[in-house]
């Protein structure tokens, strides 16, 4: 029991260590005072209100969040943005959202335990309440608060006998430059990278260095807080990637992608103008037998290998509650010598959407997708153009490795092994700065004639050589 009581405390000094490093701006609240904080939290689970009476009464044992102000709902903004009307975005904010918004590297399941031990005090604003312990007042996690009203949090006991330091990631100047290279837009808001092939958005197991981390460390600038994602790319294609740069912006972003995949879900699939637009670019093997037209196939993860593995695939008849409404645009590009490039619209976003869609309903699997396309590839040949296959080959003799291993020069048609040709070249996304903006100016801001942002990301180099190879073909 004291084994696991101390593992406990550690890993809640390490928190709060990593809080008041990143909320330092936003608060003047002290590492200690976290500290003691927490530790309240975890050893005095059983303290009454009339322990608190008595810890009130003196001097420093509680700490002061920012007063209210009247805050901007990301959520209720980015349906405002996604419907293009306007909406009362301002909103009423509860006690736990508050505590959460002016302090968001603290866990929340630390605050909601704080609540939920009644440590969580409000700051009566009437003058006429003089003591402290009667301006006081305990507060629920959900109540709402009005403006100016200020949240306290308690400072009960010793901080904790031990330290701990944040693991920290530092980057040499080429491997800062390479990341900051691959930035296509950026403003107060959002920022926007070409995500190159092979690189993972996200740490896991197994995973040392991944975009997600990378951002932090060298797209901060001075920002207080590290951009964080709002949708994903697989490891391995490339293009488009957009992260919000403060905690709001990120709200926005992911509502407005959530929107998106809603409404397509509910079949609305019409004309309307769409706030959010994402086309990909891929390479497949075979034409489909229309130029243009609409996938709307359900899919549903399946566990493979005895377990070992899982896939998405596609179901006909979507009975079982785990299946995903899955809709895709199409449109052929150009087709040469067996192969086709297609302009893929997403109008939801599943896992593997592109790459099932394309495989298992159009039968045209992506070049370099040896999970949904094996069959094909096992049928790979070299391409018959030994004239065009030697001036590829001494390119790719020339390969340049980029910072972190990253390659993307070899992978094209002409090699054994092809890498995956699917790359989200544009995307058009509403400015959600002009957008915040707005709504500080006025609670019920028109989003009509909201602008628009335009990007487009280069393809990678080894798709550039198939691209350029198969165009040339064809004009022959």
């Amino acid at each position: 029991m004291p084994e696991s009581t101390l593992l406990r405390r550690f890993l809640l000094f390490q928190s709060a260590l990593l809080f008041c490093n990143r909320c330092s701006t936003r608060t003047s609240i002290s590492a200690g005072h976290i500290l003691r904080s927490l530790y309240t939290t975890t050893t005095h689970s059983s303290l009454k209100d009339q322990n608190y009476k008595d810890n009130v009464k003196k001097k420093g044992k509680w700490f002061t969040l920012p007063p209210y102000t009247s805050t901007i709902s990301g959520s209720v903004l980015g349906k405002a943005l996604s419907a293009t009307t306007a909406a009362k975005v301002a909103t009423e904010t509860t006690a736990l959202k508050w505590v959460l918004h002016c302090c968001p590297e603290l866990p929340r399941s630390l605050v909601q335990k704080l609540f939920r031990l009644r440590q969580v005090r409000r700051e009566s604003s009437n003058p006429g309440d003089q003591a402290e312990e009667q301006r006081l007042k305990r507060v629920a996690a959900k109540d709402l608060l009005d403006v100016g009203d200020r949240i306290v949090l308690p400072i009960t006991v010793q901080a904790l006998p031990f330290e701990s330091e944040k693991q920290q990631y530092s980057y040499n100047e080429e491997e800062i430059n390479f990341i900051r290279s691959l930035e296509l837009y950026k403003d107060d808001a959002i920022i926007v990278v070409n995500k190159p092939p092979g690189m993972p958005v996200q740490g896991g197991i197994g995973i040392k260095r991944s975009l997600d981390k990378l951002a932090a460390s060298c797209l901060c600038y001075d920002y207080p807080e590290s951009p964080r994602l709002v949708h994903r790319l697989d490891r391995d294609s490339s293009g488009i990637l957009v992260m919000g740069r403060t905690p709001t912006s990120t709200t926005v972003l992911h509502s407005i992608f959530r929107e998106k995949t809603f409404a397509a879900s509910n079949d609305d699939t019409g004309d309307r103008r769409r706030i959010l637009q994402r086309k990909y670019w891929a390479l497949v093997i075979g034409s489909p037998r229309h130029q243009k037209g609409l996938i709307s196939a359900s899919l549903e993860r399946v566990v493979v290998d005895n377990g070992k593995s899982d896939r998405i695939t596609v179901v006909e008849k979507a009975q079982n509650t785990s299946s995903q409404h899955a809709v895709t645009q199409y449109r052929v590009i150009e087709s040469s010598h067996g192969y086709t490039w297609l302009e893929l619209t997403p109008l939801t976003g599943r896992k593997h959407q592109l790459r099932v869609h394309c495989a298992e309903v159009l039968g045209t699997p992506i070049i370099g997708d040896y999970k949904y396309g094996w069959q094909a590839h096992r049928k790979w040949k070299h391409l018959p153009w030994s004239d065009l296959e030697k001036s590829s080959d001494e390119k790719v003799a020339c390969t340049k490795i980029f910072p972190f291993s990253i390659d993307l020069e070899s992978g094209s048609i002409f090699e054994k092994q092809p890498r995956l040709h699917l790359h989200c070249k544009q995307m058009v996304l509403p400015n959600i700065s002009q957008a915040l903006q707005g709504v500080k100016m006025s609670s019920e801001y028109d989003f009509s004639d909201l602008e628009s942002i335009e990007l487009d990301a280069a393809l990678p180099s080894y798709m550039q050589r198939s691209w350029d190879v198969l165009s040339s073909c064809s004009k022959n």
